[in-house]
C-alpha cells in the first residue's frame, strides 16, 4: 500500500465508486488506477490522500471481509 499526491491519483482514476450500501454518503470509495491499482479515498474529503493498493492486496482484502475475518475490528 502506499499514499500519493491527489494530483497524481485524478490523472489515473478512470471512476471513483462507493457500495450502494453507503447511504450516509461517509464511505469509502475505489477507482481503478494504472497498471491494475486500486485507490481508495474517503467520500467526506475527495481532495485529501489517495490510498493504493495492488490488485492482490485488493483481494486478498475484501475476501477477508466476506469470510469475517475482519469482523472483530
Amino acid at each position: 500500500m502506499s499514499s500519493y499526491d491527489v494530483s497524481d491519483a485524478s490523472e489515473q482514476r478512470t471512476g471513483w465508486r462507493r457500495s450502494s450500501f453507503c447511504y450516509s454518503g461517509e464511505c469509502v470509495e475505489v477507482a481503478a488506477g494504472r497498471g491494475g491499482a486500486v485507490l481508495v479515498r474517503d467520500s467526506k474529503d475527495p481532495r485529501g490522500s489517495v490510498l493504493t493498493y495492488s490488485a492482490g492486496e485488493w483481494r486478498a482484502f475484501v475476501q477477508a471481509i466476506k469470510a469475517g475475518e475482519l469482523d472483530d475490528l
